[in-house]
């Protein structure tokens, strides 16, 4: 067990012949006393410290493990959220092909139906065109027909009250 400054000031040595001069011995003695309590007294304040750091280490140990477990938590998180978003794109990316695939597949069965609409507009008109270019010419050979110039030659005899006025 080691020594306390009581020790070392109760400590008592035994005289002898010619022995050390007594106030010389108990004024080192005060020294070492003043020393060793210094000493004891910092070993105790480092010893504090030394707990104190322990206990910050341990603390900051702790919140370093968190931090590389939330690290580590975050990156896998981020990984998984890359991941779904990736597949979301491509799902979204599918859709749209597919969206793109039908209204290119409605506008190419509208534009053929357009087509044919027009091709059947195309000939109706050529049947109208033919049918009144008929009329127009059946109604000029009407007005060409010498049947006009006869109804011109032709007179009409009075009705027999118009006569009577005439004559009076």
């Amino acid at each position: 067990m080691p020594l306390t400054p009581l020790d070392i000031h109760n400590k008592e040595f035994n005289k002898g012949f010619r022995g050390y001069d007594e106030d010389e011995v108990n004024e080192f003695l005060d020294q070492v006393i003043k020393d060793y309590e210094m000493i004891i007294r910092e070993k105790k304040e480092l010893e504090a410290r030394v707990t104190e750091m322990t206990e910050k280490l341990s603390h900051f140990t702790n919140i370093e493990e968190t931090l590389n477990k939330s690290i580590i938590i975050a990156q896998e998180a981020g990984e998984d959220v890359k991941r779904n978003a990736q597949k979301e794109s491509k799902l979204i990316i599918k859709e749209a092909e597919k969206n793109a695939d039908r209204i290119i597949n409605e506008a190419l069965s509208k534009s053929r139906k357009i087509a044919m609409e027009i091709e059947e507009l195309k000939k109706q008109s050529k049947v109208f065109r033919t049918r009144f270019q008929m009329l127009i010419e059946a109604q000029l050979d009407l007005l060409k027909n010498d049947d006009w110039d006869h109804l011109l030659e032709y007179e009409v005899e009075p009705i027999f009250g118009e006569e009577e006025e005439t004559t009076n």
